[in-house]
């Protein structure tokens, strides 16, 4: 009798599953579809703007960047995935100035964790949504991303001139005035040694003159 008890129990909870599953699937028939038919409508498929795809250098309208090949982004990648290459050129001042050479990107190890972007202290870096990077081998995942050739340092304006010649010439006076300070003070100072050697001369001439009456 018991037997017979759970055959229909369990006839009956599968019947009640199957009328559930069949709900389920009844509902997906009727819901909007949301995939997209992708590459036919390749111009038109819509990729949210914090979908981060690819690294990429921000340029602005005149073809310049802001990366001064500081490093930060590549000691702070957690994969290796940035490499730095920066030389020293020399300004129209005669000062020496750090500029970056490659920006070696490779997109096959990169996490797309965003701490070289967040951390860059220039705002030189951000992540596209061009999410079409695939390729055939791994060598292509490696991108230099400054791309587009450096263009030379801007000539310096007549303000600017001006400003670093009266600059130097602030800098020579102040070292000559230091110069001039510090030798006073030596001179002072040996003077000062001075004195009281011939005080002591004087009183030994003293002491010798009372002692001989």
């Amino acid at each position: 009798m018991g037997s017979v008890k759970d055959y229909f129990s369990s006839l009956g909870a599968g019947l009640a599953s199957l009328v559930k599953g069949m709900q389920i699937t009844g509902k997906e028939f009727i819901t909007p579809k949301i995939t997209e038919k992708y590459p036919e409508h390749r111009d038109t498929v819509k990729v949210p703007e914090r979908f981060r795809a690819i690294l990429e250098l921000k340029y602005d309208e005149e073809g310049n960047h802001k990366c001064i090949a500081c490093g930060i982004c590549e000691r702070n990648c957690p994969n290796g995935t940035i490499s730095i290459t920066s030389k020293m050129v020399d300004t129209w001042d005669g000062k020496k100035k750090r500029k970056l050479d490659k920006y070696v990107y490779d997109l096959g190890s990169c996490t797309f964790c965003q701490l070289c972007v967040t951390t860059c202290p220039q705002d030189a870096l951000e992540f596209s949504n061009d999410f079409e990077q695939a390729v055939f081998t791994r060598e292509k995942l490696v991108k230099q991303l400054n791309y587009l050739p450096e263009k030379e340092e801007p000539a310096p304006t007549p303000e600017q001139i001006e400003k670093a010649k009266a600059e130097k010439e602030a800098k020579i006076a102040a070292a000559k005035a230091a110069a001039a300070a510090k030798k006073a003070a030596v001179a002072k100072a040996a003077e000062g040694a001075a004195q009281p050697a011939s005080d002591e001369t004087k009183n030994d001439d003293a002491t010798k003159l009372t002692e001989e009456k």
